[in-house]
């Protein structure tokens, strides 16, 4: 814009000296006065000052004269302007003169401008001037000139994304040219700075771009399965370099390319113990990608394989499993857990690895011998065989599991179970009979279980001439029988092994059985050693297993489990578990139906106390189509379930741990009671949060510093072994021993095996019921002239030795009386002044009675006088006691009217003083008492006679 008003401004000058040089004597106010039609401006947001063009300047022809010879103006008051004045509604503008003589005057605004509200104003202006018309009218004011003011923006103004987030999906393995349009506006007025100029992603390193117009597209292909969803922080920049006030989210969902499979599967899936049944797949749903099937069929597989043997069982004692799964007696249990009375497996190394599962394992180099007795099977009765085994890849040489021969002379085998080749063979020589006739002799079972190095059960019911196998429950049937002559007779005893055959090499095979080279060490003599794992070897004579009880061994406590309501019955075909329900298979038609039946499929395990870990879970699936053909290949999915830690019990053993009793008592027929108030407690300890305020409760996930409070809980279960021990030298049988009611230990279906060690009181029961049962042990000595203590020791244990009670020591101390003379009183009876039973009871625990280095019980003649002086203190002192403490019951009596109650004393500051020449009149408690202590120093009067 260029100001036109220069030239026209001179000639107004022009003008105004013309009329300067004229001579009027009149000042009249002749003419109004002069400004531009039309003005421009501009102004700035923040500043109030109009920039015009042309400058705002008022003309007025009765300007005042200058007077040439002098150089001096006259200023009139008709020629100066006053003032302009603006016409409009609202205009926030003003007009103000800065000169008067010479017109000049400027625009301003009155308030602070706002371009985002109003661009641009216009408005009409007038110039007045100060004079007065010949007719005495007003000032004169001029015509209307209109003035356009432009407001010009500053940047005040970031921008502000339309929406709060944006979204969007986009399918794998897909290049788009744009996923989603970001937009962001500005709400400054003017062009550049209300235009957005750039939009950047500020989340680093994705694989994403958006350019200046906010379209945003991948740069590389997506994978579902590397993300499935992107999270992108978005600004954007004013063509001023202002940035967005805030950020926006952007969204973007991988979708996968429709491929079948299961969806809403969580591959790790946690099992709290004792919680009972999880749903492992609440959420899962098949996607089949809309293809028209007609059939599904789906198997769910509980991997347990590496626990225990296959899977979590009850790792009770093979023997207590029998009686648990309702098998009747006379089981003998071939691999026990070492114990005292059970030391031949005590050289064997054991699998600690599987939850104290008694797993036996051998090398090849390493066998047993059971000690004689133990079993007594007779061929000619019916018997069973039972065993865990895990054997790997088969060898040429024969693996002896069990086997029974000649223990000397000769190297006939009797019978036994080996392995040879992954076949499974049970040899069965006859006694000598009658009639020497072939008779069956060798039973032989291919199976591949044999060789899978996998952890199965195998029962062998034999009943001559037939042998039935169980294997993991199910029968097979052998593919071989052999038969064979009779063994010849002969008085030669049998040795019967596991690990291997006892082959005497002394002797020599006459009945064409294989002799192995001799082995150096203390294995010269075994042969065809084992490989493998063993554990619960069990034979039972007289009776075969049922197949009840079979599967009950078998059956493991976890598994898969489905409960489903009524109304699905009609949609799916069937539900099929196998027998350890370690997996199970579900077959429809109907897919939503389908889903839902497989969101009730569910892991349970009943174990008290289960084994922590890892079971590993795998679906496989078949999809069938109107073809009856598989045309949707699912894959398998796979997950797991992680078992947490359980809370372990403490088992703890308490009573009396230290009592004497008299010589007598350890002769009588009854003998002493060892634990007489022994209490078996099981607890477990958890942490909880500590009940706090609720300011601290809430607190408590950003405080590290919080502490959980530890509290301990009594719990209920089973014990399995109870064992008494004897601590120092073993028991001579021939005058003491450990004895305990064996009807007491039948009626709880308990059993007690003894040596001179102690004695093992072994099955399944409560803790109640082994209280009551070790209450009843006694420990009985005939020869106590020179004995004068003995300690033993009580072990509790639970699971096979999972959970082991503490050491709980009992020392027994024998107080020895010399034999008795005439006395006034030896017709009185020694009073048992030692009972741990009643409270009231003295107890002399921790003391004792006789020196064990003293060989001779005659007591000197200081000790004469010191029992005599004690006896005598004691007895004044009590009877004192007792006649304070009748004649304050007397005085309370009388105060309650005869009401009789029991009172408090406090002896807390006693003195009594007795004068031993006043006669006494004693009460019935007091002459009681009296009685007693005559009693006691008679029995010194006797220790001191003898």
């Amino acid at each position: 814009m260029r100001f036109r008003g220069n030239t026209q401004f001179a000639s107004a000058v022009g003008v105004v000296l013309g009329l300067l040089c004229a001579v009027e004597a009149a000042k009249v106010n002749k003419h109004k006065p002069w400004i531009e039609t039309t003005y421009h401006g501009i102004v700035t947001e923040n500043d109030d000052k109009v920039l015009l063009d042309p400058p705002l300047i008022a003309l007025d022809k009765d300007a005042p004269l200058r007077y040439a010879e002098s150089f001096e103006v006259t200023l009139t008051e008709e020629g100066e302007i006053c003032g302009f004045r603006i016409h409009g509604q609202n205009v926030p503008f003003e007009a103000v003169v800065l000169d008067k003589s010479t017109g000049e005057g400027v625009i301003r605004a009155k308030d602070k401008l706002d371009c985002e509200l109003q661009k641009e104003h216009t408005f009409t202006i007038q110039a007045y001037d100060c004079g007065e018309g010949p007719d005495g009218a007003n000032m004169k004011k001029s015509h209307k000139a209109t003035v356009h003011i432009q407001v010009n923006d500053i940047n005040e103004y970031s921008p502000v994304f339309k929406e709060k987030s944006y979204k969007a999906t986009v399918i794998e393995g897909k290049k788009y040219d744009s996923i989603l349009k970001v937009e962001a506006v500005d709400a400054d007025c003017s062009f550049q700075f209300s235009q957005i100029c750039n939009y950047e992603i500020v989340t680093p390193d994705v694989p994403f771009t958006v350019d200046k117009d906010g379209f945003i597209k991948n740069t590389e292909k997506l994978s579902y399965g590397k993300e499935h969803m992107y999270k992108l922080t978005v600004t954007a920049y004013d063509c001023g370099k202002n940035r967005a006030s805030e950020d926006v989210l952007v969204k973007i969902s991988v979708k996968p390319t429709c491929k079948p499979s299961w969806q809403g599967f969580n591959k790790r899936i946690e099992y709290e113990p004792g919680t009972g049944s999880l749903a492992l797949f609440p959420s899962m749903h098949l996607e089949t990608c809309d293809e028209p099937i007609t059939s599904i069929r789906a198997s769910i597989e509980l991997e347990t394989n590496h626990i225990g043997k296959g899977c979590d069982r009850d790792t009770y004692s093979e023997k207590s499993l029998h009686k648990l799964c309702g098998a009747s007696s006379g089981t003998v249990e071939l691999l026990p857990a070492p114990s005292s009375s059970a030391n031949w497996t005590v050289g064997l190394p054991t699998d600690n690895g599987h939850d104290s599962d008694q797993v036996f394992e051998f090398n090849g180099t390493q066998a047993i011998k059971v000690p004689d007795g133990m079993v007594s099977t007779s061929l000619k009765e019916p018997f069973t065989i039972s065993v865990w085994m895990r054997h790997g890849p088969g060898a040429h040489e024969k693996e002896t599991i069990l086997c029974n021969s000649d223990k000397t002379d000769m190297n006939r085998h009797h019978y036994s179970l080996y392995v040879h080749n992954c076949r499974l063979i049970l040899l069965l020589r006859q006694d000598p009979s009658e009639a020497e006739n072939y008779k069956p002799a060798e039973f032989h079972w291919k199976l591949d279980q044999v060789c899978d190095k996998e952890w199965h059960h195998y029962v062998l019911n034999v009943e001559f001439p037939t042998v039935s196998l169980f294997v993991d429950g199910t029968t097979f049937e052998p593919f071989l029988v052999t038969e064979d002559y009779p063994l010849h007779a002969s008085k030669i005893e049998t040795q019967l092994t596991i690990g291997a055959c006892w082959q005497d090499n002394s002797g020599h095979d006459n009945e064409t059985e294989t002799v192995s080279e001799p082995t150096s060490g203390g294995n010269a003599r075994m042969a065809q050693f084992f490989r493998g794992n063993l554990a619960g070897l069990m034979i039972r004579s007289g009776k075969l297993e049922n197949k009840k009880v079979i599967d009950c061994l078998y059956t493991c406590k976890e598994g898969l489990d489905v409960q489903l309501p009524e109304e699905f019955g009609i949609f799916f075909s069937q539900v099929e578990f196998n027998p350890n329900q370690s997996s199970l298979t579900v077959e429809g038609d109907d897919i939503d139906a389908f889903d839902k039946v497989m969101q009730h499929i569910s892991y349970l395990n009943s174990r008290q106390f289960p084994t922590p870990g890892i079971r590993h879970l795998r679906i496989s699936t078949t999809v069938k189509c109107f073809n009856e053909e598989a045309c949707v290949s699912v894959p398998d999915a796979e997950g797991y379930v992680m078992v947490l830690q359980p809370e372990e019990p403490k088992i703890s053993l308490s009573g009396i741990d230290h009592f004497a009793r008299s010589a007598a008592e350890f002769e009588s027929q009854e003998g002493v009671t060892l634990f007489p108030e022994l209490r078996i407690v099981s607890t477990i300890t958890r942490e909880v949060e500590s009940d706090t305020d609720s300011e601290a409760a809430e607190g408590a996930d950003d405080d590290p510093t919080v502490q959980e409070t530890v509290v301990s809980e009594e719990i209920m279960h089973n014990l399995d072994t109870c064992e008494i021990t004897v601590v120092g030298d073993e028991l001579d049988g021939e005058h003491e021993s450990l004895e305990v009611d064996m009807s007491q230990l039948q009626q709880r279906g308990l059993e007690m095996s003894s040596s001179n060690l102690g004695l093992v009181i072994t099955g399944v029961n409560t803790m109640a019921n082994y209280e009551q049962v070790l209450h009843l042990i006694h420990y009985k000595n005939w020869h106590t002239e020179a004995l004068f203590d003995r300690k033993f020791k009580l072990v509790c244990s639970e699971l096979n030795g999972r959970y082991i009670s503490n050491d709980f020591k009992v020392e027994v101390n024998v107080i020895h009386t010399a034999s008795p003379v005439d006395h006034a009183n030896n017709a009185m009876v020694q009073p048992n002044f030692i009972n741990p039973i009643h409270h009231a009871s003295v107890d002399l625990s921790g003391h004792n009675l006789v020196n064990a280095h003293q060989a001779s019980v005659v007591p000197s003649a200081a000790t004469i006088v010191i029992v005599v002086c004690v006896s005598f203190l004691v007895f004044m002192i009590i009877l004192g006691v007792f006649r304070i403490r009748a004649a304050h019951q007397r005085t309370m009596r009388d105060q309650e009217n005869g009401k009789e109650n029991e009172m408090d004393w406090d002896d807390s500051a006693l003195t009594i003083t007795v004068n031993p020449m006043e006669p006494l009149k004693m009460c019935p408690e007091e002459q009681n008492l009296t009685h007693l202590i005559r009693l006691q120093t008679d029995f010194h009067l006797i220790m001191l006679s003898g």
